[in-house]
């Protein structure tokens, strides 16, 4: 698919972490790949003046660091080059903006403002390029997280919808962009095998993990005032949540999609005051080993509050209180400085009955279904069969979903599927407004409880698998976590 019309792409933020890791590498591998026009413009917006060689040597850098080798030719850098422009602004300045609105094409119809910013600057930049009559006919693209509460959410969404309409406003959550996700729906609505089986009758419990064996790194004074819940909770683990629990859709469209996101954000049973110590477990990482090195405790990284009570680790017990997942726990956790990098959704189907081979665990004997997302998207569903020689021993096996062309093909990040979307305006992926304020609506209690209670979150060494009340979460179900292979 490729898009034919002329485009503006104006990156707020444009030469910070997110945009040199991911949002300028996105977008030269959809040129690298030939997929957007002849006739375009990125606007690079940045908050110092840089010359232009210095501007290009920079964006060439981030390039070199995230894109890879194979594609990275010279060739490509040079024809990439004529989409890129640097544009200075001050916030504050009515000038700037007047200045960036001149450097764009007032006919332009497919233009695309991506706010990689702090929500809290969101309202301003909205107001100054609404100011400048370009926010009437743009789409703009909102990163997580929006507000750090439902208060805040609520009136971040409601500004930002005085100048541009829902139908042209997209939530970013870059997990629904991975190629696993939108798998995970297609194995479940293309094929009544497992559908038929998607349900309280046939499944015991489902684990979501997202975890990072990274501390919080040059990011510790936007995390130490935001926190595990809100940074990955709130947005990532829900939305995984999602799009695991939803209904069929209708249709393959848009509004249909989310329309069965919303429905569960609804029927997420509330936890709060006595159930969330029993069923919320916050943790911050102490000093340990990770990847073979001795690491800090997060209270000692440059940057955090020598007694700061943010929380690096959750792990959560959600319950739907519907017809379809009645009875069945999902057991949500994400972490920094965790045993390794990993994003998993398992599935764990109930036991056999009644099991005629003797001296099986029952662990071996139940069957798995394993969406992985990072580091290497795949899914294997876990069976079992018997053991080569005599006897009926029984062990677990691993038969790959995965296509046996998947090796050969190029799997895009998530971001390039992303921006590409909001290019031609398929908004499939993307958040609405009221399943960001549902998110929050469930969230808020617990956030809430944290900050009357004032207390420590309980440590873990870097480098495990987090807090032992995580452990103790579904050992108290007579469950145990799936630690990621």
């Amino acid at each position: 698919m490729h898009i034919d019309a002329p485009f503006e792409l104006v990156l707020f933020g444009g030469l910070g972490d997110l945009s040199q890791r991911k949002l300028l590498p996105a977008m030269y591998m959809l040129h690298s790949d030939g997929r957007l026009p002849d006739t375009g413009k990125i606007v690079v917006i940045t908050r110092r003046s840089l010359a232009r060689p210095d501007f290009l040597d920079t964006v060439y850098e981030a390039l070199q660091q995230h894109v890879s080798g194979d594609y990275l030719s010279d060739e490509n850098w040079q024809s990439f080059q004529r989409y890129l422009l640097c544009h200075t602004i001050d916030l504050q300045d009515e000038a700037s903006f007047k200045a960036l609105a001149d450097e764009l094409q007032p006919e332009c119809g497919n233009r695309v403002f991506y706010l990689a910013t702090g929500s809290d600057l969101y309202v301003d930049i909205c107001q100054g390029l609404h100011r400048q009559q370009l926010t009437d006919t743009s789409k703009v693209v909102l990163e997580k997280p929006i507000g750090h509460d439902y208060p805040s959410a609520t009136a971040i969404n409601q500004a930002v919808a005085e100048y541009f309409d829902e139908s042209r406003i997209y939530r970013i959550d870059h997990y629904l962009g991975k190629e696993t996700v939108q798998n995970l729906m297609v194995l479940r609505f293309a094929n009544s095998l497992f559908e038929h089986q998607w349900n309280h009758k046939y499944i015991d419990h489902i684990q979501i993990t997202i975890s990072e064996s990274l501390g919080v790194e040059q990011r510790a004074g936007f995390y130490d005032h935001v926190g595990a819940m809100r940074d990955m909770f709130q947005n990532h683990l829900l939305q995984l949540l999602c799009i695991t629990a939803m209904e069929p859709p209708a249709r393959l469209e848009p509004d249909a999609i989310r329309d069965e996101k919303v429905k569960v954000l609804r029927a997420l049973k509330a936890i709060t005051g006595d159930s969330i110590g029993q069923k919320v477990v916050r943790g911050q990482y102490d000093a340990g080993v990770s990847e073979g090195q001795p690491v800090a405790r997060y209270r000692h990284e440059p940057g955090v509050a020598a007694n700061s009570n943010t929380e690096t680790f959750v792990a959560v017990k959600v319950e739907i209180e519907n017809w379809r997942w009645a009875g069945v726990p999902f057991y949500l956790r994400t972490g920094k400085r965790l045993a390794e990098r990993a994003c998993e959704i398992v599935v764990h189907f109930k036991e056999i009955p009644h099991s005629i081979f003797p001296l099986q665990h029952k662990n071996t004997m139940a069957n798995k279904l394993v969406f992985r997302l990072q580091p290497d998207e795949g899914i294997r569903l876990m069976l079992c069969e018997k053991r080569v020689g005599p006897g009926m021993n029984v062990r677990p096996m691993n038969l790959s979903l995965n296509p046996s062309d998947h090796k050969k093909t190029r799997v895009p990040e998530a971001y390039e599927r992303l921006l590409f979307d909001v290019l031609v305006s398929n908004a499939t992926l993307f958040l609405r407004d009221d399943e960001l304020m549902e998110a929050w609506r469930w969230v808020d209690p617990i956030l809430t409880f944290w900050n009357d209670l004032e207390q420590r979150p309980e440590p873990y060494t870097s480098g495990s698998w987090g807090p032992a009340a995580a452990t103790l979460l579904l050992a108290k179900d007579g469950r145990l976590w799936d630690e990621a292979e």
